[in-house]
């Protein structure tokens, strides 16, 4: 009996084990890459995202950078634009008292040879005076003066002016320009320290001659002394609108100590110093008065820096209405270059009320 041939298969078990095997590990080995591909592609994510917010933050502190570079330019500017508009006020300031200067140095003769009459009328006073004083043979009564003031300069030819109210005011211009004798030097003066503002020449004539005054004011008297520049103010502390007396060391003391410590600034109101008299009760009967010049400016500031010479006799003819009648008003002219009316101008007031006019030389007191 024959024996049945086996049928001869192509693909066994162990064939296709292998083949499903083969084809398992390439799947697997495809995701494993894909998986390492996905972790990096992450990590790429990740570090991208970090770069870009470093990236956003470095624009916005740029813009922040920016916009201070922005603000501090435009405050440049506008110093800058400020300080232009300052030197150009200050260069037509400079100008104007230029033309003055020159608009005044062209006077008429008429006016120099009266201003020199005056001159020559002062000097045969003050020789007059020299002559009654070295031929009298009776001795002058003892000094009651309770202050004593020592200075340099020979006081002689100031005697003309005598304190003898009962009730006397003193008032002592603190302007700028009591810092110097020129317009250049003022203005360079007024950038200056407090300290040198005080110390400065002219302004120490100022207060020697208040403190020379205060040594003159009868012990009987009443006195009171303020300092005024736009605005008055009363060199005791506390005391405006107040007679102090004249028997009263302290006070005197007190009045010259406080005009030391004051710094000369400012512009110039007459009528606001004048207007100390409504605040006196009863009024004073004598008025002296130590400045340099014609106002500045009326009750208010005016609406331009600048005040021509026109404008500044306008201004003191304004404030000779403020004054009392009757009382009189000695003046003690300190120099000023350039405000040529001011002389003739204070003589007229002296005269017209019954005081004394002087230009003490630099040497007094």
């Amino acid at each position: 009996m024959a024996m049945r041939r086996r049928k001869l298969e192509i693909f066994t078990m162990s064939f296709l084990d292998a083949i499903t095997a083969g084809f398992g590990a390439v799947v697997l080995l495809y995701m494993i890459m894909s998986a390492t591909q996905g972790v990096e592609q992450f990590r790429r994510s990740d570090a991208l995202a970090a770069e870009s917010n470093r990236l956003e933050e470095e624009v916005l502190q740029g813009y922040k950078n920016l916009v201070l570079l922005r603000n501090t330019l435009e405050k440049t500017n506008n110093d800058s634009v400020r300080a232009s508009g300052r030197i150009e006020r200050i260069m037509t300031e400079l100008e104007r008292s230029r033309l003055e200067v020159s608009r005044y140095s062209g006077d008429s003769l008429a006016r120099r040879e009266h201003i020199n009459k005056l001159k020559a009328d002062i000097r045969s006073l003050e020789e007059g005076t020299r002559r009654l004083e070295g031929g009298t043979s009776e001795k002058g009564p003892e000094g009651e003066q309770l202050r004593a003031f020592r200075g340099t300069g020979d006081r002689k030819y100031i005697t003309g002016i005598k304190v003898n109210g009962q009730r006397v005011l003193i008032l002592v211009d603190s302007s700028a320009s009591m810092l110097d004798e020129t317009l250049v030097n003022i203005l360079r003066m007024r950038n200056l320290p407090d300290v040198q503002k005080m110390l400065a020449p002219k302004w120490q004539r100022a207060v020697m001659t208040a403190d020379w005054l205060s040594t003159q004011i009868p012990p009987q008297s009443n006195f009171q002394m303020y300092t005024f520049n736009t605005q008055p103010r009363p060199l005791v502390a506390g005391t405006d609108g107040e007679w102090l007396s004249g028997s009263d060391p302290r006070s005197l003391t007190e009045a010259i100590a406080a005009l030391k410590r004051t710094v000369p600034q400012n512009g110039t109101s007459l009528v606001n110093a004048y207007n100390v008299v409504k605040r006196l009760n009863p009024q004073p009967d004598q008025i002296i008065l130590i400045t340099d010049g014609l106002p500045t400016q009326g009750p208010e500031a005016p609406l331009r820096k600048a005040v021509d010479a026109d404008q500044r006799l306008k201004l003191f003819n304004q404030a000779r209405g403020a004054l009392p009648p009757k009382v009189p008003v000695s003046i003690i002219l300190l120099p000023m270059e350039g405000d040529l009316p001011a002389p003739s101008s204070f003589w007229r007031l002296a005269r017209e009320t019954g005081g004394v006019f002087m230009m003490p030389a630099k040497d007094w007191p």
